[in-house]
């Protein structure tokens, strides 16, 4: 089955309880955490995933659009978050920051901007437990899924299954249900949806819809 992950990014955060309440049936919670350096927003620091943590069960994934992630993961991962995922742009020592999420005791992922190609990930493949591809320029919400992205998930698929790997692929921005079972066709393991979901009055429903779509690959 299809995991959904709600970015959070796009809710009422003045009423952060009543928020998350709405997408129970979801797998994951979604950090948009940005830096306004790698980005040019400005978002969440760790004490927002210990709020989150107190008022939902669900896990939380801290995606870190940072320069800096080597100084933040460790924060992000003692604020209670169970998987984290950084950015390979920003990163000089992609292995050594995977080896030291890991050693919080949390999974550990890469994100791809949408022009980053796949070979980025050749010699650290085998030590994620998720790739994040950006399907829209990371930043800011609502806005359209790049259709290049489509094959690139496509190739990603090719080589995990080709090097008989457990690593799960996610996709984060412009899901809408034009191209949602494009993506799961490609071999999308795990879909992030703010605006599809939160601009919604029934939110629940989106998530179920999504969580049904069939991965027939």
């Amino acid at each position: 089955m299809v995991q959904i992950a709600p970015s959070i990014l796009n809710c009422n955060l003045l009423d952060l309880n009543a928020e998350v309440k709405k997408i129970e049936q979801a797998d994951w919670l979604h950090l948009d955490v940005m830096d306004g350096h790698f980005v040019p927003n400005l978002t969440f620091g760790p004490m927002f995933v210990t709020a989150i943590k107190s008022v939902s069960p669900l896990p939380v994934e801290s995606h870190l659009m940072v320069t800096n992630p080597d100084f933040l993961a460790p924060l992000y991962a003692k604020a209670g978050s169970q998987r984290i995922i950084v950015h390979a742009e920003g990163v000089t020592h992609l292995h050594q920051l995977i080896r030291n999420i890991k050693e919080f005791g949390c999974q550990a992922g890469v994100a791809l901007n949408p022009a980053t190609p796949l070979s980025a990930l050749e010699y650290i493949l085998p030590e994620l437990d998720i790739v994040l591809i950006m399907t829209v320029n990371p930043g800011f919400g609502g806005q359209e899924l790049i259709p290049e992205m489509i094959n690139k998930v496509k190739d990603l698929k090719t080589i995990i299954n080709k090097r008989n790997l457990a690593c799960k692929i996610e996709v984060d921005g412009g899901v809408n249900f034009d191209n949602a079972q494009l993506l799961v066709d490609a071999g999308v393991d795990v879909i992030v949806a703010g605006t599809l979901i939160y601009n919604n009055p029934f939110p629940s429903d989106i998530i179920g819809k999504l969580k049904g779509l069939s991965k027939g690959r």
